[in-house]
């Protein structure tokens, strides 16, 4: 029987939000519990107002990682008198102890694990990565795991999907399919590398009118489905 999952020799997956839950609110207010400080909704809100757009000018090539890391601290850092490096690494590694799977994950992998080969783009941290993959215990299913912070450059840059393309051995780009929850990180991206693109819309977001996924799935559960039917 002929699956889609038969079209594709790689499948590549984003991290946060992707193939795992990322909830920054109960990260910091895990972090700052450990600084005795009762992080709230309102702090949050005023985090965001910093860490968004940073986010956007990384994604942009216009800033470092390390610049968007130790901006988004700069405050709190100097209230605690701490560097912000300190705290980044603080919420890094509260991250990785809340650190839970999507719905879905777990059996996915499982069920294309040795069907094909799967790998990760992320634009997250190199310091979050290793450790979650570790203990979620997906470290041995994903090869390559490409880390924008360590590469230099972000997606949507073409530059990480041919580093990835480079690493897997220069693939044919139709036997690839990027999987990600990012519209315009993720698929325009992949758009942009020449791959097909699965967008995981959690929540029933519009499809832009300039960046059109290959497939369009509302979760993981959905994508298991959808690769693995006629």
């Amino acid at each position: 029987m002929s699956t889609l999952l038969n079209k594709y020799k790689w499948i590549l997956f984003d991290a946060d939000e992707t193939l795992f839950h990322f909830d920054a609110f109960a990260g910091l207010k895990l972090m700052f519990s450990r600084f005795d400080i009762d992080f709230s909704a309102n702090d949050f809100t005023l985090y965001q107002q910093v860490n968004k757009p940073l986010w956007v000018e990384y994604q942009n090539g216009l800033i470092t990682a390390a610049h968007l890391q130790h901006t988004r601290f700069n405050e709190w850092a100097s209230k605690l008198s701490v560097t912000p490096q300190h705290l980044n690494s603080q919420f890094l590694a509260a991250m990785a102890d809340i650190c839970q799977p999507l719905p879905g994950a777990r059996e996915l992998v499982d069920s294309l694990s040795g069907r094909v080969n799967l790998g990760i783009i992320t634009n997250g941290f190199t310091e979050l990565q290793s450790i979650r993959l570790s203990r979620t215990g997906f470290q041995d299913a994903f090869s390559p795991v490409v880390i924008s912070e360590q590469l230099g450059k972000a997606k949507p840059d073409i530059a990480i999907f041919n580093h990835a393309f480079s690493l897997m051995g220069e693939p044919e780009k139709h036997q690839v399919l990027m999987v990600g929850d990012n519209l315009h990180s993720d698929i325009l991206g992949g758009n942009n590398a020449g791959i097909d693109t699965c967008w995981l819309n959690h929540y029933g977001a519009a499809v832009s009118d300039d960046i059109s996924p290959s497939y369009q799935v509302n979760n993981l559960t959905e994508l298991h489905q959808l690769l693995h039917s006629n």
